[in-house]
């Protein structure tokens, strides 16, 4: 791993994940997203960086970055964060199972078994 840079702003990030889901390239955005931060380093607050990534990925540049600055995907990244708060969520990483249980931070394999196990025995009984 060599992340980026910490403390940056990757709003922008989630802004063009909205969009790139949209136009249905959502989970290659977000693996390219993810690759360049952890592996490349790269800063994915930077938006000339994230038109980079948009395109790499098959999306139109310029598109993209009108994109970043639309209501309906700046409100759609709203929404989520807002729903995160709810889930007490406040960092990462953070999985919800079941829209019940929160396991929060980096947990070993164990932790997540037993919160698999626990699921499964609530379906079972």
């Amino acid at each position: 791993m060599s992340p980026g840079p910490f403390g940056i702003n990757s709003r922008p990030a989630l802004v063009g994940a909205k969009y790139a889901e949209a136009r249905g390239v959502g989970e290659t955005y977000h693996a390219a997203i993810f690759h360049a931060y952890w592996l490349d380093g790269r800063d994915i607050g930077d938006v000339g960086e994230l038109e980079a990534i948009a395109i790499s990925v098959g999306l139109d540049g310029d598109e993209f970055c009108e994109a970043l600055a639309a209501e309906a995907y700046q409100s759609a990244v709203s929404a989520d964060i807002e729903q995160a708060f709810h889930y007490g969520l406040n960092g990462v990483p953070a999985l919800v199972f079941e829209n019940k249980y929160l396991v929060s931070g980096a947990q070993p394999y164990e932790v997540l078994t037993q919160v698999v196990e626990q699921i499964e025995a609530e379906h079972i009984g």
